[in-house]
């Protein structure tokens, strides 16, 4: 067993390589799945991707992003940034939205990881929770740990039925209990949190925000657990569960993993909870993804170059934006 700090400070344990204190279920259990969902909030499922589409994602992206040496939009600040990758060769700023990524650079990680999204077994498992056919908002691929802060992600987008939003976790690889394990509060989608907006809007307050979840485990007394995940395992959660990533106490072990959101085909997509957000949809093996910033359109192109060279101007401009549209 390992030792590791919650959020709230409090030290839990996690298990090394066991299902000790965690439910799994296979895609042959997708009732039983749904209903453990919707009372906990998320649910573990075993083996779902492939060996062979997770080793060729990590070899797509040890052969073409690591040594990229241009600007990505990442997962932390939504902004483009290079590579920053740490002593142990693991790049630190996770990737945002791989459907956008040029194709000119990244044909075989955009592949990859498309194929993934698209795979039957995970389409089988997200539409188990969904009740219906899925189309794909958002997505990132991890490598280093981010140490993701407590949050739930119906903050930042949703369907806009809210709560609806499914999002899936996939191990690329076994995750080594210190390499900054995804953690879940079970039952903290039943828990009512300040909407996104005036004192908790994410351009100026998010920091309070970040604050109010905190306050919200402790007053509640909401367990942090942190399953054991295998390579092709994904851990599915709801869009207002409370959820993050732990501090790494192993440096020397990466956590490759994707992150990817889903919303029913037939829902709209809600962003800051506040705004109903047209959606770019390209298909990718039937599945609908969609791409806000296509790299592979001139315009969007432009626009990077602009926030390259431009971050602060941009950066002000869009969030005083995002400051109207969360009034």
């Amino acid at each position: 067993m390992h030792e590791i700090s919650a959020p709230t400070g409090e030290a839990i344990r996690i298990p090394a390589d066991t299902a000790e204190d965690q439910a799994y279920f296979t895609l042959d259990q997708g009732a039983e799945a749904a209903a453990y969902y919707q009372a906990h909030g998320y649910v573990v499922f075993r083996g779902v991707v492939p060996p062979a589409m997770t080793d060729a994602a990590r070899a797509a992206w040890d052969a073409e992003m690591k040594p990229h040496p241009g600007h990505v939009y990442r997962q932390t600040t939504a902004k483009p940034e290079v590579n920053r990758v740490n002593d142990r060769g693991f790049v630190m700023n996770p990737v945002l939205n791989l459907q956008d990524l040029e194709t000119r650079h990244f044909a075989g990680l955009k592949q990859a990881t498309l194929d993934i999204f698209a795979c039957a077994p995970l389409r089988r498992a997200v539409e188990a929770l969904l009740g219906s056919a899925p189309k794909l908002v958002q997505s990132m691929y991890f490598e280093g740990n981010s140490a993701t802060w407590a949050h739930q992600d119906t903050y930042y987008l949703d369907s806009e039925h809210i709560g609806t939003m499914v999002a899936a976790w996939i191990a690329l690889e076994d995750i080594a209990p210190g390499a900054g394990r995804f953690y879940i509060y079970p039952g903290s989608h039943k828990v009512d949190v300040g909407k996104n907006g005036g004192d908790f809007d994410i351009a100026f307050n998010h920091d309070r925000y970040k604050q109010l979840i905190i306050d919200l485990i402790a007053d509640f007394k909401l367990e942090c657990r942190a399953p054991a995940l295998r390579q092709g395992d994904v851990l599915l959660w709801n869009a207002r569960t409370i959820h993050g990533s732990l501090e790494t106490n192993q440096p020397d072990r990466s956590r490759s993993s994707l992150t990817a959101h889903f919303i029913p085909e037939g829902d709209r997509f809600l962003q800051f909870q506040s705004r109903l957000k047209p959606l770019r949809l390209k298909p990718h093996r039937d599945l609908a993804m969609h791409r806000p910033k296509d790299q592979d359109r001139l315009a969007n192109r432009a626009v990077l170059k602009i926030e390259t060279l431009f971050p602060n101007s941009y950066r002000f401009v869009r969030d005083h934006a995002v400051k109207l549209l969360t009034r």
